[in-house]
């Protein structure tokens, strides 16, 4: 995704301006209807076909879902009394029975979308572009109030330098970016108005372009904040995870057998070196955001965005592929499993696709200092 914000060239000047749109020909996307769908757009796997504008409506009432295996299959239904209803994206014509040209050009946006790492909104907005479909303007493609609200506390680390930065005061009483681009849009403190001004002459903008950049620094930080809370869920699942792996070195199983032994330690290497790896590749965003706060410029912006953007799709593909691995652990052995059925899930569930989680982290970051 161009960041909410791409800054547009004028003459003998770089500016942060709000984003253009992709154009008369792009097509829009339709906002979730339901609270289900909000659910579904805060998560890493779900892609509810509901919010494109597809041809066809049966399609929109299915949903694409990353499964164990981090293969995209469509999702036709999904309850507790009959489970959930998956067929792989290939069998959808025979399954509608359906082969006109609008079910065709649909599947074919379909299939390009499913190649997607993550289905997470921020990764989805890369990946829509490439379809000539606009997101810019799109609440389909944003996180749900109520995520964003849970966000909050994640936020303040990237609100407090700013409050400070023009009000020389603590950001406590802020609750949300929303009230913070008010609070900046009608400076009510000449101080801070004097403050608001240096800003903007040190960004290259006017002062009245002062809350589009605040905008567009909103959703560059609380995509950081959603990831960084969905990587906060994670690896103590993960480290949870590993210690009930651990527990199988001591079966007659995996004693006589140094295969299994071999495979455990394969993957308990794999998960350490991926949590390890994305969590200090959130150190390393923390750091260089505190650095555009020493050194406020266009060009510092521009270079924290674009690496934040860059490592989206990647951060995206990693958590998405731990998350889906680790929700279905907690679900099939929330009441315990015996040693068999323990290395059985391993093998069949936990090892498919751990090596590809991997080569995205360490390709990621080789590239951190782009």
């Amino acid at each position: 995704m161009p960041p909410a914000g791409t800054p547009q060239d004028r003459p003998g000047r770089d500016r942060i301006r709000p984003p253009a749109t992709t154009g008369a020909a792009a097509v829009r996307l339709k906002p979730p209807a339901s609270s289900e769908e909000d659910e579904a757009r805060d998560a890493l796997h779900i892609l509810p076909l509901s919010i494109l504008p597809l041809e066809t409506p049966g399609l929109r009432r299915a949903r694409l879902i990353k499964n164990v295996r981090l293969e995209t299959v469509a999702e036709l239904f999904n309850d507790a009394q009959t489970g959930s209803g998956q067929i792989g994206i290939n069998q959808l014509p025979k399954c509608f029975g359906i082969d006109d040209p609008q079910f065709r050009r649909d599947l074919r946006k379909i299939a390009q979308i499913a190649e997607a790492a993550s289905f997470d909104v921020y990764s989805l907005r890369l990946e829509l572009r490439r379809l000539n479909i606009d997101v810019d303007d799109s609440d389909a493609l944003r996180l749900s109030q109520a995520k964003r609200a849970e966000l909050t506390s994640y936020m303040r680390v990237f609100t407090r330098p700013l409050i400070e930065h023009v009000y020389g005061i603590q950001c406590s009483e802020i609750a949300s970016m929303d009230e913070l681009i008010r609070l900046f849009a009608q400076p009510d403190v000449e101080e801070a108005r004097r403050r608001l001004q240096m800003t903007a002459d040190r960004l290259d903008i006017p002062l009245q372009e002062i809350p589009a950049f605040l905008e567009e620094y909103a959703d560059i930080f609380l995509s950081l904040a959603y990831f960084k809370r969905c990587l906060d869920d994670i690896v103590p699942d993960v480290q949870g995870f590993l210690g009930w792996m651990a527990e199988l070195y001591q079966v007659s199983e995996v004693r006589r057998d140094t295969r299994q032994g071999r495979m455990l330690d394969e993957i308990g290497h794999d998960l350490t070196d991926i949590a390890t790896s994305i969590t200090g590749r959130f150190e390393s965003f923390d750091n260089r955001s505190r650095d555009f706060w020493r050194d406020i410029n266009p060009q510092s912006f521009r270079s924290i965005r674009d690496l934040i953007v860059t490592h989206h799709l990647t951060i995206g593909g990693v958590l998405c592929g731990l998350a889906v691995k680790m929700n279905l652990w907690k679900h099939r052995f929330a009441r315990g499993g015996g040693p068999v059925r323990r290395l059985e899930f391993i093998r069949s569930e936990i090892l498919p696709g751990l090596a590809h989680i991997k080569t995205i982290e360490q390709a990621s970051r080789n590239n951190l200092g782009g």
